[in-house]
C-alpha cells in the first residue's frame, strides 16, 4: 500500500473536464490518472472520447487501455492497475486524477468498504447546466459518427465476438444502437453520475465556465484552498 498527494478533479460526461484537466496538468508538469471505467478498454476509442495518443504521452496517463472488452472489470483490478501506474511517476512529479466514475474516487479515498465508514473527503466537481450538457452530447456524437464510430465497433465485435459483462455496458457498442439511442443513454449516464457525486461524494462544486480556461481558473482556486488530497494505491 502506497500513499501519494494528488489534485483531483471529477465530473459528469462532457462536462469538459478532461480539457480542463490536461491544461492545468500542463501547467504543473503533472501526469494524469483517468478515473473512467470505460476508458480501460482496449480499442474503445472514439466512442469512449479517449485522449488522443499524443495527449497520452505528454501526461504519461494511467487508466486508459488495460485489458479488451472480453475482460471483466472492476474497482479493485482499476486500483491495481493505477497502484502499478503511480510507481512509475517519480515522486517529485504532481499527479492529477481526472474522471467521472465515482466508485474509482471512492476507493482511492476511502478505500473498498462497502459500507463506507470512513467519512468522504470533499474534492472537486464540476458543476454544469444539464441542457448544456446534453447540447455538448449532442454535438460530440456529431463528431464521433463522422470519425467512424461505426467502423470501430464492427472491427471491435469482429475482434471480440464474446464482450465481458462490464464492457457490455459501454455506450454506443452495443448491436443496434443507433445515434438516438446512443445520445439518450448518454444523458442517461450524465444524470446518474450527477446524482452519484450528489449523494455518495462531499462535492466542492465548480460552476463550468464559458472557456475550459475560465474553468480552470475555478479548479486552479479550489486546489490552492483544498488539496492536494492524500490517495492510497494498493
Amino acid at each position: 500500500m502506497a500513499r501519494r498527494d494528488a489534485y483531483l478533479l471529477a465530473g459528469a460526461t462532457a462536462s469538459g473536464k478532461s480539457a480542463v484537466a490536461a491544461l492545468l496538468a500542463r501547467e504543473m508538469g503533472a501526469a494524469i490518472l483517468n478515473a473512467d471505467s470505460m476508458l480501460v478498454y482496449k480499442g474503445m476509442d472514439i466512442g469512449t472520447a479517449k485522449p488522443s495518443p499524443a495527449e497520452r504521452a505528454e501526461f504519461r496517463m494511467g487508466g486508459i487501455d488495460l485489458v479488451t472488452p472480453a475482460e471483466e472489470f472492476s474497482a479493485g483490478a482499476w486500483l491495481r492497475a493505477a497502484a502499478a501506474w503511480a510507481e512509475t511517476i517519480p515522486a517529485e512529479t504532481p499527479i492529477v486524477i481526472v474522471g467521472g466514475t465515482g466508485l474509482y474516487f471512492s476507493a482511492l479515498l476511502r478505500g473498498l468498504d462497502r459500507a463506507w465508514t470512513k467519512p468522504p473527503p470533499e474534492y472537486p466537481v464540476l458543476q454544469i447546466d444539464r441542457a448544456v450538457v446534453r447540447a455538448r452530447i449532442a454535438a460530440r456524437l456529431d463528431d464521433m459518427f463522422l470519425s467512424g464510430l461505426e467502423r470501430e465497433k464492427a472491427e471491435l465485435h469482429r475482434l471480440y465476438p464474446v464482450w465481458s459483462r462490464t464492457a457490455a455496458l459501454a455506450i454506443g457498442y452495443r448491436d443496434g444502437d443507433d445515434r438516438e439511442k446512443i445520445y439518450v443513454r448518454t444523458c442517461q449516464l450524465a444524470k446518474r453520475q450527477d446524482t452519484w457525486f450528489r449523494h455518495q461524494a462531499t462535492a466542492i462544486y465548480v460552476p463550468v465556465g464559458a472557456t475550459a480556461e475560465e474553468t480552470a481558473d475555478r479548479v486552479r482556486a479550489v486546489w490552492r484552498t483544498h488539496g492536494p488530497w492524500s490517495v492510497t494505491f494498493v
